[in-house]
């Protein structure tokens, strides 16, 4: 009960915080905004977190996590062991927790977030081009600088109130599901481009596993992945799904980024994680890798 507490109060927290964008833009718009922000957050608290439980400090606050951080930046060790871990390192000045104070204090400009996903999309292929469709010059967001900057300010400000890391279980990963689901609502015909409804998702994983035993593991294909709610259906009904191996294919560039985010937020080991952006009509999973998928499934738009 007290995980179904967490991820509806989370659902509600991170609704609340489109509010900002809802009356600027339409929501196959402002999810890329909230969603990339959610994502980001994540992260940068995480690392905080992470760094701070290696510097030998427990249960601490982000504020305190952050200090911390900036007390130990000659600790080479330290910040090399934490980059090793989580595959990224990001620069005191760049986490939320600093843009967050920087945005409350009226000092935040539009520049530092930039920087701030670059130098996150320059660590490696896992971060590459995650934040592309993060315009934060967009004239949806404001006419001017000023009020472009106050309106992703805004964002920042709604989502820096809310616990993202220390969930119980998946209920930042189902609750990040959530969004993607109202989004989908929100934009009606859109939809079908990056969700597919959890009942259909459901349905479908379990066709496929019926009369099956896949506790060693499984690997599970989806030539029209979207951002991957079918896929992550077969956690929920396959014994040891950190066993399962993920393989999709999406042609929509910022739906396949949707997706590498949803895998993340839902704790998917990089190393399980086989996502191409790709037309699949044109060219299907690479015929050089040989794969005997365990499922396919599919929902075409």
């Amino acid at each position: 009960m007290a995980e179904e507490n967490s991820t509806v109060s989370l659902q509600s927290g991170l609704f609340a915080a489109a509010d900002v964008l809802r009356s600027k833009m339409d929501a196959n718009e402002y999810k890329n905004y909230l969603l990339g922000t959610v994502f980001y957050k994540y992260l940068s608290d995480q690392q905080l977190y992470k760094l701070a439980e290696d510097a030998g400090e427990d249960d601490v606050t982000l504020d305190k996590a952050q200090k911390i951080y900036e007390e130990n930046l000659e600790e080479e060790d330290l910040l090399e062991e934490v980059k090793d871990e989580l595959g990224y390192l990001i620069e005191p000045e760049y986490t939320y927790t600093k843009i967050l104070d920087n945005a409350n204090d009226g000092s935040f400009q539009l520049n530092q977030l930039g920087d701030a996903f670059n130098k996150l999309e320059s660590q490696g292929s896992s971060f590459e081009g995650l934040f592309d469709d993060y315009d934060l010059y967009s004239k949806r967001l404001g006419q001017n600088l000023q009020k472009q900057t106050d309106t992703i300010a805004g964002v920042i400000k709604a989502i820096g109130k809310l616990e993202l890391v220390k969930t119980p279980g998946d209920t930042l990963g189902d609750a990040y599901e959530y969004l993607i689901s109202q989004f989908a609502s929100e934009s009606g015909k859109k939809a079908g481009e990056f969700y597919t409804p959890q009942e259909v998702s459901e349905l479908l994983a379990r066709l496929t596993l019926v009369g099956k035993d896949y506790s060693s593991g499984m690997s599970v294909y989806d030539p029209t992945m979207g951002s991957g709610s079918l896929l992550l259906n077969f956690r929920k009904y396959v014994p040891n799904s950190s066993r399962i191996t993920y393989y999709g294919q999406e042609i929509n560039t910022s739906t396949f980024n949707l997706a590498r985010m949803n895998m993340i937020l839902h704790h998917v080991d990089l190393a399980n994680q086989k996502l191409r952006n790709g037309d699949t009509l044109d060219e299907d999973w690479p015929a050089e890798e040989t794969t005997n998928f365990d499922s396919v499934v599919m929902n075409p738009p």
